[in-house]
C-alpha cells in the first residue's frame, strides 16, 4: 500500500475549475421528455457557471435511440442559443462496423449541433491491446480539436472500462483529446492520473465523475458530474468560494458531498431517479419520473433527499 507521503504537494487552493454537469433528462407522467423543463435545467446550469453535458449516463444516454439523441441536441442547442458551449455523448454501443466511422458519425452530428464531443466507452474494445484503443480515438477524433474521452467503471454501466495506464498515456498524447471524465470513484487512481497529466501534458484535463469524492477539485481535477445537475448554483458557488480561498467552501461541499454520498448509494445507476426526485422536490421538473427501462429508488428516497435539500438552504423548513 502506498504512503500519502509519495503524493507531496497534493491540495492546489486557489484555482479556477471547469465545472461541468451531466444534465438529467427529466420525464412527464405520462413517459415523454419533458422537454421545457429540460431547457429550463440546461439554461440554469448554464447560469451557475458551469458548462453543460447532455447525452451523458444522467442522461440516460445509453437507453435512448440515435432519434431520441438527436432530438436532445436540438433541445441544448435551442435552450442555450447560438455560440453557447455545451458537451454531448458519442455512443456507439451495439453498433457494428469500423469503430473509428461509427464514432465520427456520431462526432459530426454532435459537431453539426455546435457541441464538443466526449467519447463514451464500448465494450467492443474491451480486452484489446493498448494501441489498438489508442488507434480508435485517435482516428475517430481527428481534425476535432477540444474533444474529450470518457473512462467509466463498470458500476456505472457495462460497456465501461478502467484503462490501464500505457492507455491513458497514449490518449493523453492525442493532440486533439483535451481531456478526459475518469469514474473510477477510486481517488489514489485518480491521483495517479493527475500525476501523470502533469509529467507527460500538463494543460490536458482530468474532469473527476466521483460523486463521492467531489473534493478532487482539491487536488487539481476539474469536474463533469452527475450530482452538479442536482444543484448547479450551489457547485458554481462551491467553485467560486474555493478560487477565492473562502473558507465557507468547507461547509458547503460537506452538504454537497453528503447530497452525494447519499444519492450515489447501492445500485449507483439509480442516482437517476434520485436527481428526479430532488429536481421534482425543487419544483423545477413536473415529475420524478425517470426513463421506464432505468433503476428506481425506494418510495422513502424523497424523505432523504429533502433532508439534504434542507441542509444546502434550497428549501424552507
Amino acid at each position: 500500500m502506498r504512503s500519502l507521503a509519495e503524493y507531496p504537494g497534493l491540495i492546489r487552493p486557489c484555482r479556477h475549475v471547469d465545472g461541468i454537469a451531466a444534465a438529467l433528462l427529466p420525464f412527464e407522467a405520462d413517459g415523454r421528455v419533458a422537454e421545457e423543463a429540460f431547457a429550463g435545467l440546461l439554461r440554469s446550469i448554464h447560469a451557475a457557471g458551469l458548462r453543460c453535458a447532455v447525452n451523458m449516463d444522467t442522461g440516460y444516454a445509453t437507453l435512448l435511440t440515435d432519434e431520441e439523441r438527436r432530438r436532445v441536441l436540438h433541445l441544448a442547442r435551442e435552450a442555450l442559443g447560438p455560440g453557447v458551449p455545451f458537451i454531448a455523448g458519442a455512443y456507439v454501443e451495439g453498433l457494428e462496423g469500423d469503430l473509428p466511422a461509427l464514432y465520427r458519425r456520431e462526432i459530426d452530428t454532435i459537431l453539426e449541433h455546435g457541441g464538443t464531443p466526449i467519447l463514451f466507452q464500448t465494450s467492443r474494445l474491451h480486452g484489446a491491446p493498448p494501441a489498438e484503443k489508442v488507434r480508435v480515438y485517435r482516428e475517430a477524433v481527428k481534425g476535432v480539436p477540444g474533444a474529450l474521452a470518457f473512462e467509466l467503471g463498470r458500476v456505472f454501466a457495462p460497456n465501461g472500462e478502467i484503462y490501464d495506464e500505457e492507455t491513458v498515456m497514449g490518449l493523453m498524447e492525442i493532440p486533439e483529446l483535451a481531456g478526459i471524465k475518469h469514474s473510477s470513484l477510486d481517488r489514489t487512481l485518480e491521483i495517479r492520473r493527475l500525476q501523470l497529466r502533469d509529467r507527460i501534458r500538463p494543460e490536458f484535463r482530468i474532469y473527476t465523475g466521483n460523486d463521492l469524492g467531489i473534493s478532487m477539485i482539491e487536488l487539481g481535477s476539474d469536474y463533469l458530474l452527475g450530482l452538479a445537475t442536482f444543484c448547479p448554483e450551489k457547485f458554481g458557488d462551491r467553485d467560486r468560494l474555493w478560487e477565492r480561498g473562502d473558507p465557507a467552501y468547507l461547509q458547503l461541499s460537506d452538504a454537497l458531498q453528503h447530497l452525494g454520498n447519499v444519492a450515489f448509494r447501492a445500485p449507483v445507476p439509480a442516482y437517476k431517479h434520485s436527481a428526479a426526485i430532488f429536481l421534482h422536490l425543487l419544483g423545477r421538473i413536473p415529475t420524478p419520473a425517470t426513463h421506464p427501462r432505468s433503476h428506481a429508488r425506494p418510495a422513502w428516497e424523497a424523505a432523504m433527499l429533502r433532508d439534504c435539500a434542507l441542509r444546502l438552504g434550497l428549501l424552507d423548513r
